[in-house]
């Protein structure tokens, strides 16, 4: 532990905080906090007590303890600091000061190999104040002084940089230096300031002039004497209230010299320079004062100068002058000339004056210096080395005011993908940069706190937040003038005080979480003088990329660009600085050199087709605005330079065989005949008839349709669609949607893509969108919302508007394409004859140009996947691979996890920057990266990785060639020796992996998919899946313990997530494990109490085990004893029920509904228990002993010690049971019950009921039956024959079990084909009612189950003589509560139903009827929402039992299964969409036997009118099909139980 601790501070991880903070005594629940808020050293020296109380929830107690103690820790750091400093400052007396050896400057040109890349130099200024820990051993960076007597150069030092030791004479012009830390004098006053001053300079001054050498004298830089603690030359600098005081101060020459000497002196001492100190921890201004010596041969000829110093005498309280004294340089030091001495240095002077003329002309016969190709070094830097400036590469801008005539010529950048700009211009949106490139691009005005990302917030979220990667993102660093809210410019210090720390989270932000390295190139363009913001930037973007080599200077000026070199020399030496700066070049020149290098002609203009067959422009910035739609354009990759095109064609055809994504470039070149075609599978073809059809004008069409292209994965399903798009793109408006945007983002733009440039809405060219593996709930959400779009605009019906064309994967395409052939077109494997001729012909001519194993997806196509084919291709591959390397060796490792993801994660891949990390591969030269991470993978790991890029990022990933390819590998790779389990345990213990940033949300994503995904065949899968394939994989191959294992490693992994939890219990239940699946399961429950799919699977856990426990006893004698464990288990499993169901109902999002499901389930099974028992199994009295123990007090002697504790739970049962079919059948009553069946939920149930219909009457049946005191054997007869002998429960409970107990059960048997004799089964229901209902005083349940039976047998045969008037139907209604919020729902519906008001009737019972129907509308409606929670209602769409036909009485309504009859003869999903679109109501038959009904549209809705002009308001089921405007309309009539709605709305003739 205290090892651990050794460190500084600002160096501690998170764990190592963790550890110090448990050694403090800081509970464990505020160190588990810290440690999730990822506080490591540098967070921890920032905390405030006030962060910690607000953002942690922590007491003051703690709180206050924390800070204390670590500002303790800080100030012993600080002591123990001091004790170590005076070590090696010790200098020799004599010759020049040198560097204790600990001290010797690193610049980090080379880095020495045992210092890690994160850890050098540059990092001690970054971290807090690095002084207080780092013990003086630490070597600081190196600089170099200002250049020697240059007028007008901006200068700048860095605190704590050191410049080279002081020094002699040496050349006579390289200037000689000697520092002073002038520390104390700085703070005297004026007189004394200045006498000291004039005292060193004028000092250094003579010495310098007598031998004739150029000097600096330095104040404000360590010279060692008495500056314990900092080293020799160290930069510290000095406050300067008024520069006039040093300025002034060398009036001293006037009485310091003799009258002769004065005027040279005054020649040769330069005014003092002041040049400032950058210090990145402090806002007070410091400066080195520094006064150059040039002692000219012409003034100083033959001459040697003495000097009365002055010195400020305290006793005195004045200046006086010493005695003159002559003084000279000696190496480092200024010494007098001793009188015996002085003979000799005076015949000397000849030789020194001969040496400085010499000198001096040397100086300026120096040979001219050899102009550079600075535009071979440009174009160099610009393109990593390579032929052309890389299309995907980002760049960050970091600039400063631009000069208007380089406004002129910024084309190049306009080409570039810049992802920011920080820009220090405030003009720059109203006269500089950012008012140029928005005339061409897209580009959101943001600030640095921008930058701030909250706590809850993720990295993709961010983006998608501040739309990072679609438009550039402009950030203004020192305020901007053009804008109202509170950003305005400030100086530099107060930049500093105010916008520094916001600098350091940009930067850091973007650098550490956004862009991986590599993948960007930071550019600073110097085109005004540099000021201190600009420098701080460079180095926040230095430390933060852990080195230059992706940092690219480019100044036109000189002067400019010396301050900038200055500053960023210390942190990288002067070679790196200037390899890397383009410096002397103007901006038009940069502009010339760096066009013809780029992938895409500036001058290139991209166009759309329009509606009256010509063409448009499209505006880049308009395009990028529409930042969810890849658009082509008509002249699609036109743009492309041809020098990049004849480079490069033939890497874009390989790539593509060997198995990448098909690019629009592929089509191009072959238009263009570059390269050969790409084929045309058969499935073109029918996409593209299936496309004619749909754009066809037709009255009855929708103005959205949708064609379905289902593929074998990798079998080129992509390309086929891709290929649909390009060959459209000058006759419609073609565009692919991108991922991960929301349907309503997409329609925006959609629409916006549909008219742009075009004059009239009504007449625009379709909109073709490509929708690439996304479900059927977002292809729903995207129709829904391009529907309303259109309606919303009032587009005419009958144009097609968007034609959405979707490629989703498949594991059987053809079994879909049957189901829907006029929508569905299927890609697979399996090659046709003439299919099989083309990949032929064009395999031959490939092969000529390259290697099988270059296009090896293609070859692999050809041979139809076949399993031999890819076993062979594979075997070579492996064989291969290990003679290169070794099985252990890290590529392998790589190669190993990259196919157990892409064999059972679709579409996973490991970014680049992972693989690097795994790899640990830093690489020096930025430049050459990709081609350094390729050659360190080897030759055959080349062949079957492809690299991939993100659309939108532009990051790097890899992945295998294809999924057939990486299951083949796994295996034979692995071979015996290794089990997939223990290869998966490796790869969720690669902490590098894990935990490794960049891409870290898709890496979690795919590695959380692969041990908890399961598979869905409607997801394109081959089967669906209890648990994920690899798990399962596990379970069947090696065994269930390893499954186990591995999900726990994976629980741990994942912070303890509940979902792994879950499935430890699912996986332990399923295995009959029930003790630990209990465990999990509760770990779970504990985490997520809320999670109604959570609790349902620890309910599972005990219906499991309850099954279990059955099964034990299922051949012995059953008695109270030996069940006894079996029944509070079930009774435990339906109270679990019980809570998954209370949740499930709170939860507004979802609406999951199989607790109510397991319920009955579980209520059911132990009813059978129950009755099995010996003491009820009886024939004669058994059964109706049991129904006393379950209905009344009575508690039989058996039972009632060893089901002591369950008496009370027992005898609910009948009650709990029949309240959750009641709720299923109400929930059954509400949504179309077949819509959805085949959806995956993402979280689902661990059983799911497919039909529920069937199910309700099966269990309602099966429920009537236990309590029902017949005899199963046979009830009907039994009933029928003695009704009289039945107490009413006994009947409600036959009528129950017949199928007559609820609304849904007894209209179900409508449509139930398997009922031989339905209206015998109705009647017999009836009869079990009393002869006269009236008196009877049904309850309100019973009330409405009779009516139903009524109306349902009215359906089946209306001439039955058992069928009731409607007239006492209604009269009979009046029993249901008066107070309508007391009645049920099912009960509102049939008021609606009964009383809806017929033709023949008078007005005032019209009028009655009504009041009646409204008054039960308003109540549905009310609890319709309550029902519907916050669900889109597409996604549940309302059911309509019955519609208003022409008849009278009960035949006034008409039940839905009628049409069945007429509509059998479509496929489901077609059903669907002709009934949801309206097109079934054409049918003449169904025509004919509905009532059209009269009312108006106003703004979009359609009312009825009702007596004396009432406006009765109906919804449209459909919204589109209202009219827009106010209208006479017609339509037909449904009820549902959001009271009645309207269909197929027409306009009145």
């Amino acid at each position: 532990m205290a090892d651990e601790l050794k460190q500084p501070p600002e160096k501690w991880t998170e764990s190592q905080v963790s550890s110090w903070l448990r050694t403090i005594g800081v509970k464990e629940q505020y160190i588990k906090k810290l440690f999730e808020e990822e506080v490591d050293g540098r967070i921890l020296l920032e905390l405030s007590e006030d962060f910690l109380k607000t953002e942690t929830g922590m007491k003051s107690g703690p709180a206050h303890l924390i800070i204390k103690k670590r500002d303790d820790l800080i100030n012993s750091q600080q002591k123990s600091q001091e004790r170590q400093r005076p070590i090696g400052d010790q200098k020799s007396e004599s010759g020049p000061k040198k560097k204790s050896v600990q001290q010797l400057p690193v610049t980090t040109e080379s880095h020495p190999p045992q210092i890690p890349e994160t850890d050098q130099g540059v990092l001690e200024e970054k971290q807090t104040d690095q002084e207080q820990y780092v013990c003086v051993f630490t070597s600081k960076e190196d600089c170099k002084p200002r250049p020697f007597d240059k007028e007008g150069i901006d200068f700048t030092y860095v605190k704590h940089r050191v410049l080279q030791p002081e020094s002699g004479a040496f050349d006579l012009i390289s200037p000689c230096h000697e520092y002073k830390s002038f520390a104390i004098a700085a703070t005297l006053d004026r007189t004394r300031l200045q006498a000291k001053f004039a005292k060193e300079v004028l000092k250094f001054g003579t010495g310098c002039m007598n031998i004739r050498s150029n000097g600096t004298i330095h104040f404000g830089v360590m010279d060692s004497k008495d500056d314990a603690g900092y080293t020799h030359g160290e930069i510290i600098g000095i406050p300067v209230q008024e520069k006039d005081m040093y300025v002034d101060a060398l009036d001293h020459i006037e009485r310091s010299f003799s009258p002769s000497d004065r005027e040279h002196v005054r020649q040769c001492v330069r005014p003092p320079r002041f040049i400032e100190v950058m210090d990145r921890k402090s806002t007070e201004k410091r400066y080195v004062v520094e006064v150059d010596i040039v002692p000219s041969i012409s003034i100083v000829k033959s001459r040697v100068y003495s000097v009365r110093l002055p010195n400020f005498k305290e006793s005195a309280n004045k200046i006086e002058h010493e005695k003159e004294t002559i003084f000279r340089r000696v190496g480092s030091k200024t010494e007098p000339v001793s009188e015996k001495d002085q003979c000799d240095f005076y015949q000397r002077v000849r030789d020194r004056d001969a040496q400085r003329e010499e000198a001096e002309n040397c100086q300026f016969l120096s040979t001219p210096d050899i102009c550079p190709d600075l535009g071979r070094k440009l174009t160099m830097l610009m393109t990593s080395g390579k032929k052309f400036i890389e299309k995907d590469k980002w760049y960050i801008l970091v600039t400063n005011k631009f000069n208007p005539d380089d406004l002129c010529n910024i084309d190049w950048l306009l080409n570039m993908k810049i992802f920011c700009v920080f820009d220090f211009d405030p003009d720059s949106k109203l006269s500089g940069l950012c008012s140029r490139y928005i005339q061409h691009h897209a580009a959101n005005m943001h600030f640095m706190q921008s930058y701030r990302i909250s706590s809850d917030m993720s990295i993709k979220e961010f983006e998608s937040h501040l739309h990072l990667f679609e438009q550039t993102s402009w950030i203004f660093c020192n305020g901007r003038t053009d804008y109202k809210g509170n950003e305005t410019p400030c100086d530099e210090m107060a930049w500093i005080k105010t916008k520094m720390t916001l600098l350091r989270e940009s930067v850091s932000l973007i650098c550490k979480q956004i862009l991986p390295k590599g993948t960007f190139l930071v550019l600073f363009l110097l085109t005004s003088p540099v000021e201190k913001p600009l420098l701080h930037t460079f180095y926040e973007f230095f430390t933060d990329m852990e080195g230059h080599e992706d940092i690219v200077c480019i100044s036109e000026s000189e002067e400019n660009f010396q301050k900038w070199q200055s500053f960023a020399e210390g942190s990288c030496g002067t070679e790196t600085v200037n390899r890397s700066s383009v410096v002397g070049m103007k901006m038009s020149h940069v502009n010339a050199t760096l066009l013809p290098v780029q992938q895409v002609n500036s001058s290139a203009t991209k166009h759309l087709p329009i509606f009256v067959k010509g063409q448009c422009l499209l505006e880049t910035h308009v395009e990028e605005r529409m930042s969810s739609l890849e658009i082509l354009t008509t002249d699609h990759c036109d743009e492309t330079s041809k020098d990049y095109i004849n480079a490069e064609k033939s890497n874009i055809e390989c790539q593509f065989y060997h198995g990448g994504r098909v690019t629009w470039l592929n089509f191009w070149l072959a238009e263009h005949s570059y390269v050969g075609e790409v084929i045309e599978r058969d499935a073109y073809h029918d996409a593209s008839k299936l496309l004619s059809d749909a754009l066809k004008w037709n009255v009855d069409q929708s103005p959205v349709s949708c064609i379905n292209i289902y593929h074998h994965p990798g079998s080129g399903g992509s390309t086929v669609a891709r290929q649909v798009l390009w060959n459209n793109r000058k006759d419609l408006r073609c565009a692919v949607v991108k991922p991960s945007y929301s349907a309503a983002n997409v329609t925006q733009h959609a629409a916006e893509l549909r008219e742009y440039e075009e004059k009239d809405p009504q007449k625009c060219l379709p909109v073709l969108l490509l929708i690439e593996d996304s479900d059927k709930e977002y292809l729903d959400d995207l129709r829904n919302e391009l529907e309303v779009a259109i309606h919303t605009k009032r587009i005419q019906y009958g144009n097609p508007c968007f034609i959405l064309l979707s490629c989703r994967r498949s594991n059987n395409p053809e079994k879909r394409c049957k189901e829907s052939p006029l929508q569905n077109v299927s890609v697979t494997h399996k090659l046709s004859d003439q299919e099989k001729r083309k990949f032929a012909r064009r395999r031959q001519t490939l092969e000529e140009c390259y290697q099988p194993q270059f296009i090896l997806t293609f070859v692999l196509m050809s041979e139809e996947f076949n399993h031999q084919t890819i076993v062979h291709y594979v075997g070579q591959f492996v064989k291969h691979l290990l003679q290169d390397i070794d099985r252990e060796s890290v590529v392998t490792r790589l190669i190993h996890y990259v196919a157990l993801l892409n064999t059972y994660v679709q579409n996973s891949f490991i970014s680049q920057s992972h693989c690097e990390a795994l790899l640990a591969l830093t690489f020096h030269m930025e430049r050459f990266r990709r081609h350094g991470f390729e050659k360190s993978l080897s030759e055959q790991a080349e062949l079957v990785f492809l690299h991939l890029r993100d659309d939108k990022t532009h990051i790097e990933s890899i992945r295998i060639i294809h999924p057939l390819v990486a299951k083949e590998i796994l295996q034979q790779l692995l071979e015996d020796q290794k089990s997939q389990s223990s290869l998966a345990m490796n790869l969720l213990c690669e902490n590098v992996l894990f935990e490794h940033r960049f891409g870290k949300e898709d890496y979690m994503t795919f590695l959380r998919a692969l041990f908890l995904r399961r598979s869905r065949i409607n997801k394109g899968d081959e089967f669906d899946s209890f648990f994920s394939p690899l798990i399962e994989h596990v379970c069947e191959n090696e065994n269930p313990e390893e499954a186990i294992t591995l999900l726990k490693e994976a629980y741990e992994r994942f912070h303890k997530d509940a979902f792994f939890a879950q499935q430890l219990a699912r996986l332990h239940y399923t295995y009959e494990k029930f003790e630990e699946a209990k465990h999990w399961a509760e770990m779970a429950a504990k985490q997520m109490p809320n999670n109604s799919y959570i609790l349902d699977t620890k309910g599972q856990v005990y219906r499991k085990w309850f099954q279990a426990k059955c099964k034990a006893i299922e051949n012995v004698t059953k008695t109270a004893q030996n069940t006894a464990d079996a029944v509070d288990t079930a009774l435990k499993a339906m109270e679990c029920f019980k809570e998954c169901e209370k949740a499930a109902v709170a939860d507004i999002e979802t609406m999951n509904n199989s607790g109510f499901f397991a319920e009955v389930e579980v209520g059911c099974s132990l009813l059978k228990l129950i009755f099995s028992l010996q003491v009820f199994s009886n024939r004669n009295s058994g059964h109706s002993e049991c129904m006393k123990y379950l209905l009344t007090d009575y508690i039989p002697e058996e039972v009632k010690e060893p089901w002591e504790s369950f008496h009370g739970r027992l005898k609910k049962l009948q009650k709990t049971l029949h309240e959750a079919l009641e709720w299923i059948s109400e929930d059954l009553s509400y949504f179309q019950t077949d819509f959805g069946a085949h959806e995956e939920i993402t979280e689902g149930p661990d059983t799911k009921t497919s039909h529920p219909l069937s199910w309700l009457a099966k269990k309602s049946s099966e429920y009537g039956k236990y309590f029902s005191e017949a005899y199963p054997c046979a009830p009907l007869k039994y009933c029928l024959s003695n009704p009289a002998n039945l107490t009413p429960f006994m009947k409600r409970m036959i009528i129950y079990h017949l199928g007559g107990g609820n609304i849904t059960s007894i209209l179900s048997k409508l449509t139930d084909q398997k009922e031989k004799d339905p209206v015998g089964l109705f009647e017999a229901i009836l009869s079990l009612y009393p002869s006269n209902p009236f008196k009877a005083n049904l309850n309100q349940m019973d009330l409405v189950s009779y009516i139903v039976a009524h109306i349902a047998l009215n359906c089946l045969s209306p001439q039955s003589a058992k069928v009731a008037a409607l007239k006492d139907l209604q009269a009979l209604s009046h029993q249901f509560p008066t107070e309508k919020k007391r009645c049920s729902p099912s009960a509102l519906f049939l008021l609606t139903l009964l009383f809806w008001p017929e033709d023949h009737d008078r007005d005032h019972e019209k009028e009655t009827k009504y009041e009646i129907v409204q008054l039960a509308v308003e109540h549905l409606k009310r609890d319709y929402w309550t029902k519907m929670k916050d669900i889109p209602q597409r996604k549940k769409r309302i059911f309509t039992h019955f519609f208003l036909s022409n008849g009278s009485g009960l035949n006034k309504i008409v039940h839905k299964s009628k049409f069945e009859t007429i509509t059998k003869v479509l496929s489901v999903s077609e059903k669907r969409m002709k009934w949801y679109r309206g097109e079934a109501w054409k049918m003449p038959e169904i025509a004919k036997m509905l009532k059209r009904v009269s009312g108006w549209t106003e703004d979009g809705t359609v009312y009825l009118e009702g007596p004396q002009k009432k406006k009765f308001s109906i919804p449209a089921l459909y919204a589109p099909s209202v009219p827009h405007g106010n209208e006479n309309i017609t339509f037909y009539l449904g009820f549902t139980f959001r009271g009645p709605v309207a269909y197929n709305i027409t306009l009145k003739s």
